[in-house]
């Protein structure tokens, strides 16, 4: 609705022009304060004259009823004042050639806002710890990661997917301790993550009843840091084994990666920054320990350095970003983490600005609400997690169970039930808005029925049967629409602006939410319109024109949030 909405502006803000001629109006704000009726009966979109009132020195009303005497726009069959409002009923013919000549005509490009060409972006998401599982609380960062890289890339960015390893830290040392007391090179082999797990978990649980233990892993871990050459190849072979495993879920979920630079990559890269924040005279002693005071701007002071003078995380994020401003001379620079480190963002940001460098502004931090599993919270350390891969065997074989039932004789079926399966996890989650907590229920996250992953991409198979019994994809014309129809046909005009705000509020969940919309006025139009059987060929060439341009819209939304299209099902 975004071309109609601007030719709304437009004519709008001719008529104000002729009505108002010592005013000054912009298009731009008169397109801002369009709205949309909440019931259709009261027109497709509204504008209200509340906020010209002092501008124009007229009542709302009055300004309405001028302004509707002079206003017309070419997509517009009729325009109604209602109080202090302007109802514009869209022309349905006109829309409905439009839309679906343009979907036809841009195919899987149709809806782009193309904001982002000649632009890089660079997202930092998924980046899990180490030696440590794929489990329920990284999808949120992943797949609300990825999206947004979809969406941006989609835009017309060129984007930069970066893994942030947790690679360092004395997690190591606690693994490197627990290795030679409790484990052996052959069932790390044989387990390989599943059995890191076991002696990171044992280890807290065995350092509950001997605290020397946390002792020794400080000791070890000092001397990874000092190259320990035992220390290092213990390291490296952990990463290894967790790199292993972490690409087996990535290509569940079609993801890949531009470079997996960890913690450990920016060790050597920290020294430099810190001598800038000397020179720029930020940083102060506190307690023994090196910092910048970040008081004025209403936030704790930002540790950079401790008092035995090792880096902490600011630190190692502050070298980071300078490295892929220089590596990448990004526009923009996204982190999708959890809400809980939002000062932590705030402060390290503030540190960049205060540092001198003029791209401070273009560091943005996407935030996500927590995960929890049947309320409790989870943790790595005591065993409380569910692991992507079991979670995403359960769904996949839900699938394949239901879709054999209702296809027996479907060829890809395993491919089927993964891309089913799978994408029934990723939009469950990816359903509410991205602030939102969420406690995980794996009924709810497994159910196929209602407003469902699965139920998207069936609606998704079912334009691809109807496309495929009508042998072409149909050809628009002008003819009088029902209401299914039309309601079709604006929720398509829709896409462009779904994009648009999804990419404006880093929100995956409003293509979610814009494919909810898409499949239930789809599944109308079938129910009350006949498409391939219509007896009058150019309404039957119009229907299919329809469903190919919702085969097309529906795929590439789709696409947006990680989940596979399914032809067949």
């Amino acid at each position: 609705m975004l071309i109609l909405k601007k030719q709304i502006a437009d004519a709008i803000g001719a008529a104000i022009a002729a009505k108002y001629p010592t005013a000054t109006v912009e298009a731009a704000e008169i397109a801002g304060m369009l709205e949309y009726p909440p019931d259709p009966a009261m027109g497709d979109l509204a504008f209200p004259c509340f906020k010209l009132s002092r501008t124009l020195r007229a009542a709302p009303p009055a300004i309405a009823a001028a302004l509707s005497e002079s206003v017309a726009c070419e997509e517009v069959a009729r325009v109604e004042v209602a109080g202090g409002y302007l109802n514009f009923f869209a022309d349905r013919a006109a829309l409905a050639l439009r839309v679906v000549n343009a979907v036809a005509e841009e195919g899987d490009t149709y809806g782009s806002p193309r904001c982002g060409e000649g632009k890089t972006v660079v997202l930092d998401y998924s980046s899990p710890n180490v030696a440590k599982p794929f489990h329920i609380g990284h999808l949120g960062t992943t797949v609300i990661g990825h999206s947004l890289k979809l969406l941006h890339e989609f835009a017309g960015y060129h984007c930069v997917g970066i893994n942030h390893l947790g690679d360092w830290g004395t997690q190591f040392g606690k693994l490197i301790v627990a290795y030679r007391k409790w484990g052996s090179r052959e069932e790390v082999e044989a387990g390989e993550i599943d059995e890191l797990v076991r002696l990171y978990v044992r280890f807290h649980a065995e350092a509950e009843q001997d605290e020397s233990l946390n002792d020794q892993a400080r000791a070890e871990f000092t001397k990874l840091e000092a190259q320990d050459e035992e220390n290092i190849a213990l390291w490296k072979w952990f990463i290894e084994i967790s790199l292993r495993e972490y690409q087996k879920t990535y290509g569940m979920l079609g993801i890949s990666f531009d470079s997996y630079n960890g913690e450990s990559f920016y060790t050597d890269k920290m020294p430099r920054q810190i001598e800038v924040m000397r020179e720029k005279n930020i940083l102060t002693l506190d307690d023994g320990a090196t910092v910048v005071n970040l008081d004025e701007y209403g936030m704790p002071v930002c540790l950079i350095l401790k008092r035995d003078g090792s880096t902490l995380y600011p630190t190692r994020d502050i070298a980071a970003a300078v490295y892929r401003r220089e590596t990448y001379d990004f526009d923009k620079c996204i982190y999708v983490t959890s809400a809980g480190q939002s000062l932590h963002f705030a402060q390290w940001f503030k540190v960049i600005e205060l540092m001198g460098y003029d791209w401070a502004d273009r560091l943005v931090h996407v935030p996500y609400g927590t995960v929890s599993i049947n309320g409790a919270k989870l943790a790595t350390r005591t065993g409380n997690v569910v692991l992507l891969k079991d979670l995403f065997a359960q769904a996949v074989e839900k699938a394949r169970a239901i879709t054999a039932e209702k296809n027996p004789n479907l060829e890809n079926l395993d491919e089927v039930a993964e891309s089913v399966g799978v994408g029934a996890i990723i939009f469950h989650y990816l359903m509410n808005n991205r602030m939102r907590d969420i406690n995980f229920i794996l009924e709810d996250a497994l159910s196929f029925d209602g407003n469902t992953g699965p139920y998207a991409q069936y609606t998704y198979a079912r334009t691809a049967s109807i496309l495929g019994k009508a042998g072409s994809a149909g050809k628009m014309c002008a003819y009088e629409m029902n209401e299914a129809e039309t309601l079709l046909v604006k929720t398509l005009a829709a896409f462009p602006e779904a994009v648009k705000n999804a990419l404006a509020d880093y929100e995956p969940s409003v293509i979610t939410r814009y494919i909810l919309d898409l499949c239930a006025a789809f599944n109308r139009f079938y129910h009350d319109c006949q498409i391939v059987t219509c007896a009058e060929e150019a309404v039957r060439e119009a229907r299919v024109a329809m469903t190919a341009a919702t085969h097309t819209v529906l795929g590439r939304a789709l696409s947006l949030i990680c989940m596979k299209k399914t032809e067949k099902i």
